[in-house]
């Protein structure tokens, strides 16, 4: 667990520091007197805590706050202020608690054991890829709408590939198999990345894809899904393959001719 505090007060960052290295001794803790210096933190890794003042001065707790849920949906906010004017305001963000200082130090172990997001919950994957029969991607149980048919199908490419990064040109070939005009295509899976971008980004789901120059993977950590499952665990995998993958798609049939060689070996095997 990383959990940020962002207090403009020494005296009470320090005090909460204290509390919370009592209550969670494995815990990393950051520690910053500024909103910048903080929010930078949280670009580098993930927050699973943050207690934020409200007064902090040039980008007060609360924006703070929110910046922090773009980042990590999962984010347990708790507000350590001066009195309860920003209740309501905290309220509106649904942050995990608010805490009103000196007092403050009494609730903070209180307010660590009754988080908003638990770490046992937010171990629950949001992203589920199903693979077997015709290919779906689901976030927190709907399936994902995009702009583009063309959108989701990039979706099953990189999920094909099980986290290797794939280039434009690979994808184009794969979209579009017959020869036609390159330029157009290229131009066209250029649009079709910036919707996958949106979509992903308006479902808070940033760092799902993994970018590099001219190339995209999925990350294959933070999503669940049936092949990864069915590969890993084999017959005690909760999914069973039943001679369909992907089906929508015609690329997909040289891996369904894998899949159906594989499931063979399976057949006498624990």
């Amino acid at each position: 667990m990383t959990i940020l505090i962002a207090v403009q007060k020494e005296e009470i960052l320090r005090r909460t520091k204290e509390q919370l290295s009592r209550h969670s001794e494995d815990a990393r803790i950051l520690c910053f007197e500024n909103s910048p210096q903080a929010l930078a933190a949280a670009r580098q890794e993930q927050i699973d805590v943050a207690f934020l003042d409200p007064d902090l001065p040039e980008l007060n707790g609360l924006y703070l706050g929110q910046y922090l849920q773009d980042l990590n949906p999962l984010v347990n906010l708790i507000y350590l202020a001066e009195s309860e004017k920003y209740g309501y305001e905290a309220m509106q963000q649904h942050a995990s608690g608010y805490l009103t200082t000196p007092a403050a130090m009494e609730g903070i172990r209180r307010e660590m054991d009754d988080l908003r997001y638990p770490e046992s919950e937010k171990n629950k994957k949001r992203v589920f890829a199903r693979t077997f029969g015709a290919f779906e991607l689901f976030v927190d149980g709907k399936p994902v709408e995009f702009k583009y048919t063309k959108t989701k199908e990039i979706v099953a490419v990189l999920v094909n590939k099980r986290g290797s990064q794939t280039t434009n040109g690979e994808i184009i070939a794969t979209l579009w198999e017959d020869d036609g005009d390159p330029a157009r295509k290229a131009s066209y899976l250029s649009n079709l990345r910036q919707d996958l971008q949106n979509t992903l980004m308006s479902l808070n789901l940033n760092g799902i894809i993994l970018k590099q120059r001219g190339s995209l993977a999925i990350d294959a950590e933070k999503i669940e899904c049936d092949l990864y499952d069915w590969l890993e665990k084999k017959k005690k995998s909760k999914y069973t393959y039943m001679g369909e993958y992907m089906s929508q798609y015609s690329w997909a049939e040289y891996m369904a001719a894998e899949l159906d060689e594989i499931s063979y070996s399976f057949d006498g095997r624990d």
